[in-house]
């Protein structure tokens, strides 16, 4: 009995003590739950919009570095013209006279194209065989067509700094022979469950027969549906001899010790100004920047700001109702000498808590909504430090503004018209 009593006593002494010690901003808020309730479902539903939004553009510019991050070199030749690498070319000649530029040790070209894939279970399904097609048959392949992008390069000088490509060299030396990007998009077919199941696959390549002889992992993109990897000799085969002197990017190896800004000086002396040199980081800041000039990326943005915009009235008006409900406590404080500054801190403190109430189930949600995007479209989207950090900065931002703003209407209150 007396142990009930000293605990009973304990827990009513702990809440005198929480009560005395309760901020203001915290009692306030809890006052009223469900106000509290809706308050923190408006904040976590912005981040939700915001994470979304900053998720998905971080993922089109992660994506669109996929090959310049897996390229093999010291620097990198490009055209000065091209707005990225998958759209420009440069004559090989270039090449030539850079692999003559002391510190370089070699200069090998990648060539870059895309072309329609047709799934091969849809070659199955109309009775296609490799003896019944001709140019005829396949044109009804190109209504809806599927486009992959094509890396290609001389064998014996490769140029992908993926393990996975270079032990499987020996395979792209058959006529039509591909390696296949297994976390290409669904909708290019089964191609590793029938790779897995018979150790080769056949099918369409603009209307041109070709061979999976091998797997490789690398990713898709919004922009890329998937990557194919094949030989130079293969690749004249799609676009003929003279396609070889059209090189997308020119990837250069310097000679041990060499100094990178020394070397480029000599580069940029000995090529015309149509020929950019590159550091591998400069190129993928160079493929981001373009990306990041497109509408695509603008509309993310955008997307991103309403949900700023979203969150900024909805704390106002919680904020504000909060304010105007207790405009008689605040006149009180304020006729015993508080000033405008420090009641504004106690709305400020609602908001800061409002934003970490908040902060928390959206993040969750937002991760949730990752994996699912992830499961529809096939392309990575994780959850990066760096996005969590810049969508917890912008809530407490917002919130802060929100709290700025509402306390307009206590600063113009006047204690004597409270009363």
């Amino acid at each position: 009995m007396k142990r009930k009593k000293r605990t009973s006593s304990l827990k009513t002494s702990w809440q005198t003590y929480w009560q005395s010690r309760k901020p203001l901003g915290w009692a306030q808020l809890t006052h009223r739950k469900i106000r509290l309730l809706v308050a923190m479902t408006g904040v976590a539903f912005s981040n939700i919009l915001i994470f979304t939004q900053l998720g998905l553009k971080d993922m089109l510019f992660d994506g669109v570095t996929l090959v310049p991050d897996n390229l093999r070199g010291d620097l990198f030749l490009v055209s000065a013209y091209a707005p990225n690498i998958d759209l420009g070319h440069f004559p090989r000649i270039y090449l030539y006279q850079a692999n003559a530029v002391q510190g370089v040790e070699s200069a090998s070209p990648l060539y870059i194209e895309f072309s329609n894939w047709v799934n091969p279970d849809d070659l199955a399904n109309d009775g296609a065989n490799d003896e019944a097609h001709d140019n005829d048959d396949s044109e009804a392949f190109q209504l809806f067509p599927n486009s992959v992008k094509i890396l290609s390069f001389n064998p014996e000088q490769p140029v992908l700094a993926i393990p996975e490509i270079n032990q499987q060299i020996d395979r792209l030396s058959a006529p039509g022979a591909v390696l296949f990007d297994r976390l290409a998009q669904e909708k290019l077919g089964p191609i590793e469950d029938q790779f897995q199941a018979s150790g080769m696959v056949s099918t369409l390549m603009s209307n041109q027969r070709v061979y999976v002889t091998g797997l490789f992992s690398l990713g898709s993109t919004l922009f890329d549906n998937g990557h194919v990897v094949m030989s130079d000799w293969s690749y004249t085969q799609w676009y003929g001899q003279e396609s070889l002197n059209r090189v997308s990017v020119g990837c250069l190896t310097l000679v041990e010790g060499a100094d990178v800004e020394v070397v480029r000086s000599r580069l940029n002396a000995a090529l015309p100004r149509s020929i950019k040199v590159l550091t591998q980081s400069e190129l993928s800041d160079a493929e981001q920047a373009f990306r990041a000039s497109l509408p695509n990326g603008k509309v993310l943005n955008f997307g991103a700001a309403m949900g700023f915009i979203v969150g900024i009235v909805i704390v106002y008006q919680v904020l504000y109702t909060d304010v105007s409900e207790h405009l008689p406590e605040y006149a009180t404080l304020k006729a015993m000498g508080y000033s405008d500054r420090a009641l504004l801190m106690v709305v400020l403190q609602e908001a800061l808590i409002l934003a970490i109430l908040g902060f928390i189930p959206g993040y969750f949600a937002s991760y949730g909504v990752y994996q699912l995007l992830v499961v529809i479209t096939r392309v990575p989207l994780v959850m990066k430090t760096t996005v969590a950090v810049q969508v917890f900065v912008l809530t407490l931002v917002m919130c802060m503004i929100s709290g700025a703003i509402a306390m307009n209407k206590l600063r113009a209150a006047d204690p004597a018209d409270v009363f």
